[in-house]
């Protein structure tokens, strides 16, 4: 991947990358809406993309990348989803969680990256969910670890469905 693009550039990219997987066919108002801009905006960073060999524009044909644009497109889009789980998880807010990922997406070293990834799929393919996500949640709504033995343990109990075993 070139390491010059801006992190604008790599959002088209992204977003090219993300219809044509969707619809096959990119159109500049698909890209418009994806990126909420106006299309006198797509189509000047189309054409700078174009002609720095990241896509194909023709006018009345539509969008389509290259194989450096897609690989750069797919990378993002990864680095993204990636992200976005991983602030759901911490319980971030959806559209806040998205909106961030944007932001963190461009920043973040490729080895940072795919430890996040290794986490979020550690996570998600655990046989149950995991505990400690359970005490985090609690933690982040008392302020107070969980696995404390007072008045938190019980609230632990009553979130986690368990009952408490006498003599504990």
């Amino acid at each position: 991947m070139k390491g010059n693009l801006s992190r604008k550039a790599e959002d088209y990219l992204e977003a090219i990358y993300v219809i044509s997987q969707e619809k096959g066919v990119v159109r500049i108002r698909d890209i418009c809406k994806q990126l909420g801009t106006k299309p006198p905006t797509v189509v000047e960073m189309v054409k700078k993309l174009n002609d720095q060999g990241y896509l194909v524009y023709k006018k009345n044909e539509g969008v389509s990348l290259t194989a450096e644009g897609e690989e750069i497109g797919r990378v993002i889009e990864d680095r993204h989803s990636t992200i976005f789980a991983f602030l759901k998880f911490i319980g971030v807010p959806e559209k806040i969680a998205d909106e961030d990922a944007c932001v963190i997406e461009h920043e973040l070293h490729p080895k940072t990256v795919e430890q996040i990834k290794s986490l979020v799929s550690f996570i998600q393919t655990a046989p149950d969910r995991p505990q400690w996500l359970d005490h985090f949640a609690i933690y982040c709504d008392l302020g107070k670890h969980p696995c404390r033995k007072d008045e938190i343990s019980s609230k632990l109990m009553r979130a986690t469905g368990k009952e408490r075993i006498s003599g504990e």
